[in-house]
């Protein structure tokens, strides 16, 4: 399976440049799958329904939140309805939406799509680990299982928290990717067990900024530590960053793991077909 993961939408630069090169990474490297993360595409904080539809329109398969999942109260009611919006696992119960989503290809072949929020330096949630573990212990990946993928985006700020949640979940799940903190990482890799794992994938956005933000407002608040004019995203040419995984279906694990990097300030990155 060739799946493609972006990572954090922010703001319009962010949606507008992912929607336009959806459909066309689709085509150029003949992806069965794509996810995305879409929870800051509403100026930053949060994602509106129609934004989401707008991603479900240029090909996204599904879309992840995270922390600023409710910013937008009108997704409350929509998360209800659209199986393919998902949002952290560990809220507690009875928060609406669910955790994660089986995505059926037109050939049939299922992959499990779930989201899971970090503790550390984050909201107190439920038990992340714990969280996965529940979620995949009814299913086998590969030929004869209940699906032929597993994808994970763990949404969380310390690396080593993401690190402990790859290793702990390696060979169980296709690919362990963090959100959330808006740089693409370099470590990319294949674990020893054969899961694909990236501390972070990075945003899509404008770059030239703070985390998205534009860099004025948002440097400073660091140098006067009071709340200072209201944080607004950056508007200038979007970078699109994400990871590109390549799975074996007889074993659901990973192939090849290689970064995705479009347009924008930083160097770019496109696999191979």
């Amino acid at each position: 399976m060739r799946i493609l993961f972006l990572g954090d939408l922010v703001g319009r630069a962010g949606r507008d440049a992912a929607n336009a090169a959806i459909p066309v990474l689709r085509e150029r490297l003949a992806l069965d799958l794509v996810v995305v993360n879409g929870e800051n595409a509403s100026h930053g904080f949060g994602l509106a329904p129609d934004m989401a539809r707008a991603l479900f329109t240029a090909g996204a398969d599904v879309v992840t939140l995270g922390n600023h999942a409710w910013d937008r109260k009108e997704i409350i009611p929509y998360i209800e309805g659209e199986p393919r919006l998902i949002r952290p696992m560990n809220y507690p119960p009875g928060t609406p939406g669910k955790g994660a989503f089986i995505a059926v290809l037109a050939d049939g072949r299922r992959a499990l799509v779930m989201q899971a929020m970090g503790r550390l330096f984050m909201d107190a949630l439920d038990d992340p680990f714990r969280g996965v573990q529940a979620v995949i212990a009814p299913h086998r990946m590969g030929t004869g299982g209940t699906v032929h993928a597993i994808i994970l985006d763990f949404h969380a700020e310390a690396s080593s928290e993401k690190l402990a949640m790859g290793h702990s979940f390696d060979g169980k799940v296709s690919l362990v990717v963090g959100t959330h903190t808006h740089t693409p990482s370099a470590d990319h890799q294949i674990l020893p067990g054969g899961t694909a794992y990236q501390t972070d994938a990075g945003m899509c956005g404008d770059y030239d900024s703070v985390i998205g933000m534009q860099k004025g407002a948002a440097a400073l608040r660091f140098w006067k530590k009071v709340p200072g004019e209201k944080l607004a995203p950056a508007e200038g040419e979007a970078t699109v960053c994400g990871l590109f995984v390549e799975t074996d279906d007889t074993t659901g694990l990973a192939l090849r793991v290689e970064p995705v990097r479009m347009g924008g300030r930083l160097s770019q990155a496109m696999p191979a077909v």
